[in-house]
């Protein structure tokens, strides 16, 4: 159950040096350190990569951490280098095992909380994704949630789209957490990868929305490449019809071999169409370089966008991923 924890980026926190947004979170958590008066449970909610985890982990590290002031924790006592490491025996971590928390995890945790830290003076269990926690899971989980043993202190995240148990939630203090701003986005992956321009650092933050790990995803997986593609496909004048329909057919096997990450090729086609209707609809969109089509009514964007929405719906279902690229693909060029 150790967990490998990665401090050289937490660092940007710990050692004093800035961790972006969030400011409602960070004062709630400075005041209850200072007083010392952690709650014995805590739910970080918010959207997906905007930091929840990583601020989880930093304040792991502040806990134990010898020389911490406050939220920030010094990187190089005995307790930090472990956490460095992950060899720490008193920072656990519990994540999702093939997309949801089992009960077996939950049982494992429990019986590992019925002995005292091994060195720390509170051990530290992060658990990650609790949206995904099964019913019977959640249940063995409550009556540690709400009375855990001494010394424990417990942080759950969730995604705020992710339905969350109320009887899980009313055993934590729940802290929100926040999209991000376009310029801190645009901060945080400049910092992270030196090889980003500015100009393409600003379209992954705005494409992010909010969500540098999401933006990041999006740079990783090369997706915004990907639907430049598409949208050339939707936006050319082709005269040949069967040719037409051969790059159809070929962009559906494309699209259905993203896999897992074909939703986000949704989401990116869904908010160059937005762009798309602000222009329409007379306002600038800020991104003409992902724009779409200046010609296409009201009627048709928001056509285009229906089919979007009922192709995500699909896939929701377990749908064949290439034919519901097909079906999306002639929907979106009529």
């Amino acid at each position: 159950m150790h967990a490998q924890v990665q401090l050289p980026n937490i660092a940007l926190h710990i050692a004093g040096k800035p961790f972006y947004g969030q400011q409602q979170a960070k004062n709630l958590i400075s005041r209850s350190l200072s007083s010392g008066r952690l709650a014995h449970a805590y739910l970080f909610r918010g959207p997906e990569g905007v930091g929840k985890q990583l601020f989880a982990r930093g304040l792991a590290a502040a806990v134990n951490c010898s020389a911490a002031d406050g939220l920030s924790a010094c990187g190089f006592c005995p307790s930090c280098k472990k956490l460095i490491s992950g060899s720490h025996p008193d920072f656990l971590l519990v994540a999702p095992e093939k997309g949801a928390i089992k009960i077996a995890q939950i049982r494992k945790l429990i019986k590992t909380l019925s002995f005292v830290p091994y060195e720390a003076k509170t051990r530290v269990v992060l658990i990650e994704d609790v949206h995904t926690m099964r019913q019977e899971a959640a249940n063995s989980l409550l009556k540690t949630l709400e009375e855990p043993p001494d010394n424990n202190l417990l942080i759950l995240t969730a995604d705020s789209a992710g339905n969350v148990l109320s009887t899980i939630m009313s055993r934590c203090q729940s802290v929100p957490f926040y999209g991000l701003t376009l310029e801190e986005t645009t901060e945080i992956l400049l910092k992270q990868d030196d090889t980003l321009d500015l100009d393409t650092a600003m379209l992954l933050a705005r494409l992010g929305e909010g969500s540098p790990g999401k933006a990041q995803l999006f740079h990783r997986r090369e997706l915004v490449d990907f639907s430049k593609e598409l949208i050339t496909l939707l936006t050319e004048t082709v005269e040949n019809r069967d040719k037409e329909l051969g790059r159809v057919l070929l962009m559906a096997e494309s699209m259905a071999a993203l896999k897992e990450d074909l939703p986000h090729l949704f989401s990116l086609i869904k908010l160059m169409l937005r762009d798309c209707l602000l222009e329409c609809c007379g306002q600038q969109s800020g991104a003409e370089d992902v724009s779409i089509r200046k010609d296409w009514s009201l009627e048709q964007i928001f056509a285009k966008l229906e089919a979007i929405s009922q192709a995500e719906k699909e896939l929701g279902r377990n749908c064949n991923r290439t034919l519901v690229s097909e079906v999306l693909l002639f929907r979106l060029i009529e």
